[in-house]
């Protein structure tokens, strides 16, 4: 016969896997993330002000051809690569 007791699943005797699957991945972003968006938003911002209202902000704060200045020109250059491997990065993982 068709009306043999069949094991139902009850979602209210399961626990929640949304918690269980989600606790084994790691964030979305990690510290070197948010450290290379901050430069890439403080060059940004720069070369906004340089292109509207020739100003370069960096060399304005720590001095034209200074060390600091070069140290964070090359930084905002690292975070750029960084983040083109990122996005390479991401981009094949979304990949089947």
């Amino acid at each position: 016969m068709a009306t043999m007791n069949a094991p139902t699943m009850d979602r209210r005797t399961h626990g929640e896997r949304r918690t269980s699957v989600r606790g084994h991945q790691r964030s979305a972003m990690s510290a070197l993330d948010y450290l290379a968006m901050a430069l890439l938003i403080v060059g940004g911002l720069n070369w906004a002000m340089v292109g509207l209202f020739d100003v370069d902000m960096v060399a304005t704060v720590f001095g034209s051809g200074s060390p600091a200045t070069r140290i964070l020109y090359v930084a905002v250059g690292l975070a750029a690569l960084y983040s083109i491997y990122t996005t390479a990065k991401m981009a094949g993982s979304k990949r089947p």
